[in-house]
């Protein structure tokens, strides 16, 4: 009897230690820290094993374009120069050095091999997982829901979306850093000292510098100062944490002077609330720049609210029921009145609960985690076209576990569950996460699967656009077609044509919102009518998105510039095809005039859209005997790309050869015939390295250009020289007949006759 009163007596003490937030062990027990290690590696496996198929998978052209495959920065890898470039760059329309260098660093290692970047996002990942799980069980020193927090954050299907898109890279690397600094502070309220201060603000500013959505972490330490750490004495606060004859984190006993007052803490957090409002100042700058920031026209502070309320219900619904996980572009119009009404309900009845029941610390905790990191992306600040994200949960949800497995532990204690009664309903909980999670993972792996994933959860215009554009890229081995594309073309329409129908549907609700994306999606339409040789369809729907685009700037309705400068480009390529060559012009001179503005805010990202410009204005001036013009544009386009091809020469090469040779048709037109000859070599020897890399792709261009030296050493009656250039050109052609008969015997046929008109003039000097 007397064994079983001592252990009731010992359930007793362990729950009244639980609810007032203590600890209940500061030493682990014998074999705890090799226990610990087991589990590290255990929980560090199964995260890395579940995320495998990641590494398989492609870059996007969503978003993974910007950070790596068409950054030239990044494609220097960590040289000093791209160093400076990270703190000092607004590509993306953020301000985060951090990222920058951790995708320098995989480019400088793994080039444009997307396994390598996807296995640094599993590890760093699993890495936080285990360090989430070390933290807690020192905080709490409860090993038990400690390890089911982390194997919750390590398996939750709702974190795919940070770990298997790449461009999520500052997601993880900032919660690595917010983790990080968390643990610096604990080491600091042990024992206070300004060095350990300063090591806690260096990690949070080096996560501000990875994403600055962690700007809450001052918010999140008051919190800890509740609880666990309980360094929290207020005797009227809600939040007041009372503790007698308890222990502190380092196992010595605390007295009532040992306390720290509240305000004394609030005083203790200014200097990182000093670098949050720093931070959130440099956000807001570099996005409005940036045009990421939407406005209040387009997206009314009523309609942010009552989707903000939405949200954060969404988010717990998905946490318990994580189905139908996509990407979620924002409607732009209210939600209906039961729904966020209900959603305001529902978060005043959980707060409610949590400050009622707040002497388990872990709930107001927990909760007021959630809802306050969420607090930056939730959407009163518009930024994008999302109305919720995925990738926004990946640290807010950390509240929601923690008061799911603590809770679960301390009913479980209440009742007295035997081991084998919480492990096994936990262990198939995971195993079902875990199940979802891998079949998850497989939407990430390349743009057509992610966008049809998305149009199966929801039908969304943002997303049949997205369909349109991925059935477009030639990379993109998705569907069986007949031998002339049909079926692919074909698709790509009906995708196009069903977002144009549903914006057209929902601008008159919200014009600011959905014309840009009207006009969005007949340029779409535009390029695949050219593509198909519908030269009137596609004018009709480039003039009508000109329209709507000028219309937008005269009602002062904040367009994104560039849009404009995409149907002017769109404009003038279409007329020049088809010898329109004064509207042509007068289109590609606005739209470089639009690009040149643009050029000075983001260089990066505008610099080579000028330089294209450049070339389509100077082969119009070319065609209308303005010489003089078309060469001062290719000069300029020349001198654009040979500064771009030093950044990155791989993805510079084919444009500064295409200026090298239109250049050079313009110095034989002209008989500078040495310049001439000078720049048909130089894009030959580019054009010979690129077809070496992908014979598909520039095996007709590297013909064009042998053709071109042909004929002018032709001109000069330098017949071994132009004989040699034609021999060559005719083997090229001849290797493309037999893959595409139909498309190069034409060529074929006009390479014989120019060699066979070559013999006879040599023949009769």
């Amino acid at each position: 009897m007397s064994r079983a009163r001592n252990a009731a007596k010992t359930r007793a003490q362990r729950r009244r230690r639980r609810k007032s937030g203590e600890t209940g062990e500061s030493v682990s027990p014998p074999g705890g820290v090799r226990l610990d290690v087991i589990l590290c590696l255990a929980l560090a496996a199964i995260t890395i094993a579940l995320y495998l198929p990641a590494i398989g998978h492609a870059f996007l052209v969503f978003d993974d374009s910007d950070y790596v495959t068409a950054n030239l920065h990044i494609h220097q890898g960590l040289s000093w120069s791209t160093v400076k470039w990270a703190f000092t760059a607004t590509t993306a329309a953020n301000w985060h050095p951090l990222t920058w260098l951790s995708h320098a660093f995989d480019y400088q290692i793994f080039a444009m091999h997307a396994a390598g970047h996807h296995l640094d996002s599993v590890l760093l990942h699993a890495l936080n997982a285990v360090l989430l799980f070390l933290l807690l069980r020192w905080m709490t020193g409860r090993r038990g829901p400690s390890l089911l927090v982390a194997a919750l954050f390590a398996l939750h299907p709702i974190n795919v979306e940070s770990v298997a898109w790449v461009a999520e890279r500052k997601n993880l690397l900032s919660t690595l850093f917010f983790l990080l600094a968390i643990a610096a502070y604990v080491r600091y309220a042990l024992k206070p000292d300004w060095r350990r201060y300063l090591l806690m603000a260096a990690l949070f500013a080096a996560g501000l510098m990875a994403k600055p959505m962690v700007i809450t972490l001052p918010f999140v330490l008051l919190l800890l100062d509740y609880w666990p750490l309980g360094r929290v004495a207020i005797r009227h606060s809600p939040f007041a944490l009372r503790q007698r004859d308890s222990h502190s984190l380092s196992g010595e006993k605390r007295t009532a002077n040992g306390e720290k007052r509240f305000l004394w803490l609030l005083i203790e957090k200014i200097p990182l609330l000093a670098l949050s409002a720093a931070s959130a100042w440099i956000t807001l700058k570099v996005q409005r720049s940036g045009y990421a920031v939407r406005t209040l026209a387009q997206f009314p502070l009523p309609v942010r609210i009552e989707n903000a309320l939405t949200s954060y219900v969404l988010y717990l619904w998905k946490t318990v029921w994580p189905a139908q996980l996509a990407l979620y572009p924002h409607a732009a119009i209210a939600p209906p009145p039961r729904q966020w009404i209900s959603s305001a309900l529902v978060l005043g009845a959980i707060t409610v609960l949590v400050i009622r029941f707040r002497r388990q610390g872990y709930l107001p905790v927990g909760w007021f985690w959630f809802l306050g990191t969420l607090v930056p992306v939730i959407g009163l600040v518009q930024v994008g076209q999302g109305a919720m994200a995925d990738r926004y949960a990946y640290l807010p949800l950390l509240g929601i576990f923690i008061m799911i497995a603590f809770g679960l532990d301390d009913l479980a204690e209440g009742y007295h569950l035997a081991p084998a009664w919480r492990v096994i309903p936990v262990a198939c909980a995971l195993a079902a996460l875990g199940c979802v999670t891998y079949r998850q993972t497989g939407y990430w792996a390349n743009d057509y699967e992610l966008w049809a994933h998305t149009l199966s959860v929801a039908e969304n215009p943002f997303a049949h656009d997205a369909m349109g554009s991925a059935l477009l890229d030639p990379r993109m081995e998705i569907i069986a077609e007949d031998d002339d594309g049909h079926n692919r073309l074909n698709a790509a329409r009906q995708h196009f044509e069903r977002a144009l129908e549903l914006r057209r549907q929902l601008a008159p609700q919200n014009p600011a919102a959905y014309l840009p994306d009207v006009a969005t999606t007949l340029n779409n339409l535009g390029n695949l009518d050219r593509l198909e040789n519908r030269p009137q369809d596609a004018r009709q729907a480039y003039e009508e998105a000109l329209n709507i685009q000028r219309q937008l700037v005269e009602q002062g309705l904040q367009p994104f510039p560039p849009d404009e400068a995409v149907t002017l480009n769109n404009l003038g390529r279409l007329e020049k095809d088809n010898d329109q060559m004064e509207p042509a012009e007068e289109h590609f001179g606005q739209a470089l005039e639009i690009y040149r503005r643009m050029a000075q805010r983001d260089p990066d990202t505008y610099l080579p859209k000028v330089a294209e410009t450049l070339n389509n204005l100077a082969f119009v001036d070319r065609q209308q005997q303005r010489m003089e013009e078309a060469r001062a544009h290719y000069e300029e386009a020349l001198q654009i790309r040979r500064e771009l091809a030093t950044l990155d020469a791989d993805a510079y090469r084919p444009a500064l050869a295409t200026t090298l040779n239109d250049l050079g048709v313009l110095d034989a037109s002209q008989n500078r015939i040495e310049n001439a000859r000078r720049n048909y070599a130089e894009a030959l020897q580019l054009y010979r390295q690129l077809a070496q890399h992908d014979p598909q792709a520039y095996t007709p261009y590297l013909a064009a250009t042998l053709n071109n030296l042909a004929m002018l050493d032709e001109s000069q009656e330098r017949w071994q020289e132009s004989r040699a250039y034609f021999e060559e050109d005719l083997n090229l052609f001849r290797k493309l007949y037999q893959d595409d008969p139909r498309r190069y015997r034409g060529d074929v046929a006009r390479v014989e006759a120019s060699l066979a008109e070559l013999e006879k003039k040599s023949s009769s000097q």
